[in-house]
């Protein structure tokens, strides 16, 4: 019995989003993504990724990005942290006869999102949960099976969730028919103890122990503010990395002022 993906309606990482694509290895994903081939990571866990010395975005900028990256279910698959490309480069993944699924659960901004593209083309797209509002270049692809899951009206308007049933158990049936159109399936243990290498696909995060220029003067600067400083993963706690970014900012505004 595979794990499938409505488990991924709980999803309580800091992972922002998947990218499953049908037609690539999981490396060939890794750099449609904007990965450089010659960069992986050691494979890492998922909660080893915050020690990449990830930067975080500001108005009108940027932030790092960096994807883990696996094989499952004949789907490559690509866990999104930060600022990660996969929105902006769907369509370049799916390219050249090339199938790919994105999810973003969107913790701190609900609903979740789905999107499906193929052949360099956006095909349909919808939030979970509100599956009657679809767009894409083939909006009602996946009609059929929403309706046969009651996760909408015939009519192909909204079936809200019964009364006795938690939203929770909706999203997961609005996540079973793309399990079982799509044949998709990841492990639960990408998000535990299972290591997978790592690319950065944005910015310039740190991607090894070391790497980051600043790390000791930002050691130097943490252990004088008394902040805690996690040394297992090797770079710079992601805290502090931001409470340091921070201090940056305030210096600056008051040597210009």
């Amino acid at each position: 019995m595979t794990d499938g993906i409505k488990w991924l309606s709980d999803l309580g990482s800091h992972v922002e989003g998947v990218v499953f694509a049908r037609g690539l290895s999981a490396g060939e994903l890794a750099v449609r993504m904007g990965g450089d081939p010659c960069e992986a990571t050691e494979p890492i866990t998922d909660g080893e990724v915050e020690h990449l010395g990830m930067r975080g975005g500001t108005y009108g900028v940027r932030g790092d990005g960096v994807v883990r990256i696996g094989e499952a279910a004949g789907w490559a698959f690509a866990l999104e942290y930060g600022d990660s490309t996969g929105t902006d480069r769907l369509e370049a993944i799916a390219s050249h006869g090339v199938e790919a699924v994105h999810y973003l659960p969107m913790s701190a901004r609900p609903p979740a999102r789905f999107h499906y593209a193929k052949n360099g083309v956006l095909t349909c797209s919808f939030g979970i949960g509100e599956e009657h509002r679809r767009w894409g270049a083939e909006p009602d692809f996946l009609l059929p099976e929403l309706i046969d899951a009651q996760v909408l009206h015939p009519d192909g308007s909204k079936n809200f969730p019964p009364s006795r049933e938690h939203f929770a158990a909706y999203r997961k049936r609005a996540l079973g028919v793309l399990e079982q159109r799509f044949h998709l399936s990841l492990p639960r243990t990408v998000i535990g103890e299972r290591r997978l290498p790592a690319y950065a696909v944005r910015g310039t995060p740190a991607m090894r122990v070391g790497q980051d220029p600043d790390h000791q003067q930002i050691k130097a600067w943490a252990v004088a503010q008394n902040l805690t400083w996690d040394d297992t993963g090797g770079g710079v706690p992601s805290d502090i990395r931001e409470a340091w970014d921070d201090h940056i900012v305030r210096q600056d505004s008051r040597g210009t002022g």
